[in-house]
């Protein structure tokens, strides 16, 4: 009787380095071979012009790319490239601005110096990543990196099924539900994502949201009056009603006191 053992292979990721700094390179060329069994190192690069023919030649299915380098931006990289046809770690140096960015577009980066672990897990979230989701994910980081309206800015909201790219003036206020958040947005549609609340209340407080109570983010453009019956409560557009926690009360008036300019 013949026996027949069933071999899994797990595809190889061709990876691309692209850095300006050589230490940085070398780095990361050990902490993959060291963490990532799934990844092979195929080429290198230390810049956009480098990059480009390097990404021409060999065809990767990941690019592990600098933000910043001595000709150019990644952006520019990609840019030459569109759309993008392979999957894409972001490494940078610490800059708030541009993290926030990555956040609201829901792109991995790795903040210098990487971290392996941190890597390990972009590049199993990488091996995830569907390629048109990819490109509108670069689209919005593109847009939100080069506005700085608060009113242009957008954010991507991942649920099961679908990628949603959302205004942030279009959230009338977010709801916690356990680890997930409930989105409440404008024409009574709602979108339900796997993080939570207190992710978002990161994300969004400089942007006009306030977190008013524990199961509560909201939008203070949207905002039509507080009730000072029962404790205190916020009345939303279309009449939606949503309590105060105590202690946030009298934050929460001298917020709108200051927009209101009384």
């Amino acid at each position: 009787m013949l026996t027949f053992t069933r071999k899994y292979i797990t595809q190889m990721l061709r990876t691309i380095i692209i850095d300006d700094e050589a230490s940085v390179r070398k780095s990361l060329e050990k902490l993959v071979n060291r963490n990532c069994p799934n990844v092979k190192l195929i080429a290198e690069a230390d810049g956009v012009k480098s990059g480009v023919e390097a990404i021409n030649n060999y065809h990767p299915d990941l690019v592990l790319l600098d933000i910043k380098m001595d000709d150019g931006t990644g952006f520019d990289l990609l840019k030459q490239l569109e759309p993008v046809d392979f999957k894409v770690i972001f490494i940078t140096a610490y800059d708030q601005y541009a993290i926030k960015a990555f956040k609201f577009s829901a792109l991995d980066y790795l903040l210098k110096p990487v971290d392996p672990d941190d890597l390990a897990e972009a590049v199993k979230k990488a091996e995830k990543l569907v390629m048109h989701e990819l490109n509108q994910q670069l689209n919005t980081l593109e847009e939100n990196m080069l506005t700085q309206e608060k009113s242009k800015k957008k954010i991507i909201l991942k649920t099961f099924e679908n990628i949603h790219l959302v205004k942030l003036p279009d959230i009338i206020y977010c709801e916690s539900q356990d680890n997930y958040t409930n989105f409440h947005l404008m024409n009574d549609k709602k979108i339900l994502v796997s993080n939570t609340l207190k992710e978002y209340d990161e994300m969004l407080s400089e942007y006009g949201f306030f977190r008013a109570h524990k199961s509560y983010l909201i939008n203070l453009i949207h905002i039509d009056r507080f009730e000072k019956a029962e404790g205190g409560s916020i009345v939303l557009v279309n009449e939606i009603k949503l309590p105060v926690a105590s202690r946030k009360k009298d934050q929460l008036l001298e917020m709108l006191y200051r927009i209101t300019g009384d």
